[in-house]
């Protein structure tokens, strides 16, 4: 514990803010999921096919699908790694403190899943944290090489079925939109109703978390772990060429891999090959833009504005599911199914906007966002707390 007020001092301002920038991805990717039962059976919805509801589908899966999990995933292992060098430093507690950790992550993203939303990524990356535990000793060079190979691994498995095996008679277009109307039905019901839909869907999430989306998001924290490692993100000034570099690499050959994967509609398993392998560089491109922006005169405030957000990423990932639930579900206003893309999206925008501006709120007040204060307190095994700054600035007074 007596290592907390120094991990705080130490708070890497560039990891909050691309961190809070994140959460705008994830949260236009996810509220699709929440809006429509069709993006749940990769079907398209007959009620929106005009060219514009088909623009922005395509855009949403050219410039937003696959990358910003990739970053979150990345800052999770380089923010992972900061927080087993402070438990080490702890003493003899590392080890039960780190699993405690972990542990309470689950339990939040098992909860998330069954009541706010379809799907969840906190339990995978709660059991990715063991492998990043159990690899914490490796050294940097076999860290990515697992990297490597897992990208390698899902090249030749992917590839081979887009070679070896005819996925047509494995689609059922029909099937898939009667699915689609029986999901949105459900989503529009009671909470019972909403429950007994994320329950039903697990398995196919899970199925897609197995094959394509764990094993990235480990390849990708290992990388972030690395890069923890060695402070890559510490004292960034945003004049470094290696930058530039990954924007002259990343945005050509991601851009383009992210038109075939659109074209494809995400059900296209060649389109799918090549949007997981392009996907990371396009996610780097990004990042080191933000970088480089936010250290510019022009976007200097920009950090200022998406850090706060960043530091109470869990409590806004939360959020958003919950704001979601409450927008499109029974349980709330009950749109599901009758919003079109552009409208989900505007919905998109009007939260995260919310977001950022109830993040800088409470931020400026307490030390802890409300989640991530619980997960502080099990970590820790003590009772949360939130209110360090209000408390320091009262005694001010």
């Amino acid at each position: 514990m007596s290592q907390q007020p120094g991990t705080l001092r130490t708070r890497i301002h560039d990891i909050d803010a691309l961190r809070g920038f994140a959460l705008l991805g994830i949260l236009i990717a996810n509220i699709t999921y929440a809006a429509s039962g069709f993006p749940i059976h990769i079907a398209e919805d007959p009620s929106y096919s005009s060219g514009l509801d088909h623009a922005v589908n395509w855009l949403g899966h050219a410039l937003v699908d696959l990358k910003f999990y990739l970053l979150f995933s990345f800052l999770f292992g380089y923010s992972f790694q900061l927080q087993i060098e402070a438990a080490q430093r702890a003493g003899a507690q590392f080890r039960p403190r780190m699993l405690r950790r972990l542990g309470g992550l689950f339990v939040i993203g098992a909860l998330h899943a069954i009541f706010l939303i379809t799907g969840d990524i906190l339990t995978v990356y709660a059991l990715i944290g063991l492998v990043l535990l159990a690899m914490r000793g490796v050294r940097d060079k076999t860290a990515l090489i697992v990297a490597a190979g897992i990208y390698g691994y899902l090249f030749v498995t992917l590839g081979s079925t887009v070679l070896f095996l005819d996925t047509s008679a494995l689609l059922d277009p029909a099937g898939a939109v009667a699915a689609a109307q029986q999901t949105t039905t459900n989503l529009g019901g009671s909470f019972g109703d909403v429950i007994g839909e994320h329950l039903r869907a697990l398995p196919a999430f899970g199925l897609a978390q197995i094959t394509v989306q764990g094993p990235t998001t480990l390849a990708v924290m290992l990388l972030g772990m690395v890069a923890g490692r060695r402070r890559l993100l510490a004292g960034v000034t945003g004049q470094e060429p290696v930058l530039r570099k990954i924007q002259l690499v990343g945005f050509p050959i991601g851009l383009l891999g992210s038109v075939v994967y659109a074209a494809g509609g995400n059900g296209s398993t060649i389109s799918v090959l090549v949007g997981v392998m392009t996907a990371p560089l396009l996610s780097a491109a990004y990042a080191a833009t933000l970088l480089r922006l936010m250290h510019s005169d022009a976007g200097r405030s920009l950090g200022s504005l998406l850090a706060p957000a960043g530091r109470m990423a869990l409590s806004n990932y939360l959020g958003q599911s919950l704001a979601t639930l409450l927008i499109f579900t029974g349980v709330g206003l009950g749109l599901v199914g009758q919003v079109s893309p552009l409208e989900t999206f505007t919905f998109a925008i009007a939260i995260y906007a919310a977001q950022v501006a109830i993040s800088r709120w409470w931020m400026a007040r307490c030390t802890y966002g409300p989640v991530e204060g619980v997960l502080r307190a099990v970590t820790n095994a003590t009772p949360p707390t939130w209110g360090y700054r209000a408390r320091r600035d009262l005694t001010r007074g």
